[in-house]
């Protein structure tokens, strides 16, 4: 029996998981964490899993840092990242961190076993998106725009840390009164940053924070 762990924030795509997981045959679920610091609180040494399955966007440690823990402390662990994020810098971060499974989380329910069994069986699988993002790549190199690594360069110090702020799970006034200046001025930081890296909301400017290594308080 193959024992999987969950580690994912949301608790009803926790829930959904599970539910697949206790119909396929061969694979028991050891325990769920909510993030990588609640993963590493309760893995056991003597009762390791044989597979991780990953969210890449988690409060507190997110998920390139526990691929990276898991890769260096249990390498024997095989982890699959279960998604939003299906751009090719993604893949091959995680690709690095001894990740060799890759499911977006709009193909769970179609792709969870085929996924799991290939990943035991063969070493590695894609789901068909991520795979032919990444063959692109490889022809023809990141497509990523040239100036977003200039943009993180030349940003602000202030600015690089209102960006790691935004990538806990603190509220916008929360983050003025921890870096001392005024909502309104939080406001200003956000809307410049919006504008400077073509993000529309929260999520995309956390999504700029990871990809270019912007999140570490």
């Amino acid at each position: 029996m193959k024992k999987i762990v969950l580690v994912d924030d949301h608790i009803l795509v926790r829930t959904g998981l599970s539910e697949i997981i206790h119909h396929l045959s061969g694979y028991t679920l050891l325990f769920e964490a909510d993030n990588g610091k609640h993963f590493i609180e309760l893995l056991d040494p003597l009762n390791l899993p044989h597979l991780v399955i990953l969210d890449v966007m988690m409060p507190n440690m997110n998920g390139f840092e526990t691929a990276k823990w898991i890769n260096h402390h249990y390498p024997q662990i095989k982890i699959m990242v279960l998604s939003m994020l299906s751009d090719e810098r993604t893949v091959v971060n995680m690709l690095q961190y001894g990740v060799r499974g890759f499911i977006t989380k709009d193909s769970i329910l179609d792709e969870l076993s085929a996924g799991l069994e290939a990943l035991f069986s063969k070493g590695i699988y894609f789901n068909r998106l991520l795979f032919a993002n990444l063959v692109y790549t490889i022809k023809n190199g990141f497509e990523e725009p040239e100036h977003e690594y200039n943009i993180a360069l030349a940003m602000l110090e202030r600015e690089k840390e209102f960006l790691r702020y935004l990538c806990t799970d603190m509220s916008l006034k929360q983050i003025a009164a921890a870096m001392h200046i005024s909502p309104r001025t939080i406001d200003g930081y956000r809307d410049q940053l919006f504008k400077k890296t073509g993000s529309a909301n929260r999520m995309g400017l956390v999504l700029f924070a990871m990809k270019n290594k912007l999140d570490k308080l």
